[in-house]
């Protein structure tokens, strides 16, 4: 296999994720919200292996007429933003304007987040919230909070994409990757067996689910009381 073809290849795997996107966007018309879920993992998983397979397979140079950040980012917002923020809305978990008001600051603020040229840090992590909703999404679904709950954390993540806050990403940020990695590959797994589950899973995988997306969600910051960092 040429280096040239394989780094082509690496373009149509991540190319993939819109196949899974619009499973789950098919799934979650239908209000089936497990399946959509577990094609959002499968999409996730897609999205954390497709970077190294790009760096080691240098496919900026060898395959540069794909631009593969542009297709990573569209492919992301797709299942980082609008299908979780579609299950949100059309769940019944915020009634009435609460739906409204969330679906409206979530697009809104994270296409902005995503066009944003410092959304990258130079220790690879990100500034501010990188707009990941499909795991605040799994995270609300498996634990059934407060509509008031719901709406301030779409709220003050939105907010918070555009702060210098550091959030670390789980194969990148090399400080504190020993925990980081296997936190998120626990969080993935979780994520998986709640929708499995259909959302009646386990207290075990409940707890895990949110210990993991509280590390996810604190590391960076974390990173940057400790040892001072400025974004």
């Amino acid at each position: 296999m040429s280096e040239v073809f394989r780094a082509y290849f690496v373009h149509m795997f991540t190319a993939t994720g819109a196949v899974f996107s619009m499973l789950a966007m098919l799934a979650a018309v239908e209000a089936k919200w497990s399946l959509m879920f577990l094609w959002l993992v499968v999409a996730f998983v897609v999205d954390g292996v497709d970077g190294p397979m790009a760096r080691r397979y240098d496919v900026k140079h060898k395959a540069p007429i794909i631009d593969g950040v542009l297709l990573d980012l569209i492919i992301d917002y797709l299942t980082y933003v609008f299908i979780p923020a579609f299950a949100l809305f059309n769940s019944g978990l915020l009634p009435g304007w609460t739906g409204w008001v969330a679906i409206i600051v979530i697009t809104f603020a994270s296409v902005l987040y995503f066009a944003d040229t410092r959304m990258k840090t130079a220790d690879a992590s990100f500034s501010g919230f990188p707009g990941c909703w499909n795991m605040v999404a799994v995270v609300v679904f498996a634990t059934r909070p407060d509509f008031w709950v719901i709406l301030g954390l779409a709220i003050a993540l939105s907010v918070t994409m555009f702060l210098r806050v550091k959030f670390v990403h789980p194969v990148r940020t090399q400080r504190w990757r020993i925990v980081t990695l296997p936190m998120a590959l626990v969080w993935t797994a979780c994520a998986g067996l709640a929708a499995w589950f259909d959302f009646q899973q386990p207290a075990w995988i409940t707890g895990a689910l949110i210990v993991t997306s509280l590390y996810l969600m604190c590391a960076g910051a974390m990173q940057q009381v400790l040892y001072r960092e400025k974004l």
